[in-house]
């Protein structure tokens, strides 16, 4: 490791300490609100077929190009749009597998001509030796192995997400986070995607199962979860033992 990699994680795992003692102490903290990070490699953009970006209004007029009026589409399409998604996942996955193979092999081998010395060999040899059973091989393999899978899932969640970014394609990429604190156990949902704006239902909401990309992760921390959580070193160890 490189003397400037060592400094720099000798500086920051202090940091990483007292945000982990901190939390153990006082129990996990709500992130601060804020707009989602991009996802996509490119600057934010603007590119839409339906309505052009809003503008200020002109002189001696109430009238802005593109402003939304009751009659115009209210779903989400621009930047800063917020569109709600509807998490409804119901999976089970049920798998057997069994297989089994065994090989048996013999073989062997005698020297009946050796330039006329094969009478010889006897004395060079141990004793009872036999030139017509000179090698003899034996070898017996048998392998078994049976699993099995079985999991279910049922998530039955929504949330809003925000429009981060627009392509230049018309699609948008989608990111929302939702956390909710409960007696020292936060429990945080994400969601983030590409979605077309034609998938968008005239109530503003999109499926998770039309969203491409989809990320969505579920989880928590707090003092329930890190006693359910595998501790490091068992985790470790279970990880990299040959055993």
């Amino acid at each position: 490791m490189r003397p400037a990699a060592f400094v720099a994680l000798a500086l920051l795992a202090p940091i990483a300490a007292c945000s982990t003692v901190s939390e153990a102490v006082k129990g996990p903290e709500l992130a601060p609100v804020g707009y989602p990070a991009s996802l996509a490699p490119m600057a934010p953009t603007y590119v839409s077929a339906r309505e052009p970006a809003p503008q200020a209004a002109s002189a001696n007029s109430l009238w802005r190009v593109g402003a939304r009026a009751f009659f115009n589409d209210q779903r989400a399409s621009r930047v800063g749009d917020i569109v709600t998604v509807l998490i409804e996942i119901d999976d089970s996955v049920s798998t057997n597998n069994t297989s089994k193979s065994s090989r048996t092999s013999t073989g062997n081998a005698g020297v009946s001509n050796f330039f006329g010395l094969e009478s010889s060999l006897g004395k060079v040899l141990p004793g009872g030796f036999d030139p017509a059973n000179a090698v003899g091989t034996n070898s017996a393999f048998s392998n078994s192995g049976a699993g099995s899978v079985s999991r279910s899932e049922k998530i039955n969640l929504t949330v809003a997400a925000i429009v981060a970014q627009v392509m230049p394609n018309g699609n948008m990429v989608i990111q929302g986070t939702q956390e909710v604190k409960t007696n020292n156990e936060l429990r945080q949902l994400t969601v983030a995607g590409i979605v077309r704006p034609e998938d968008i239902s005239s109530a503003n909401t999109i499926k998770h199962t039309q969203i491409a990309e989809a990320r969505i992760n579920y989880g928590g921390r707090g003092d329930i979860s890190r006693v359910q959580k595998t501790p490091a070193g068992q985790s470790l160890v279970e990880k990299f033992s040959p055993f």
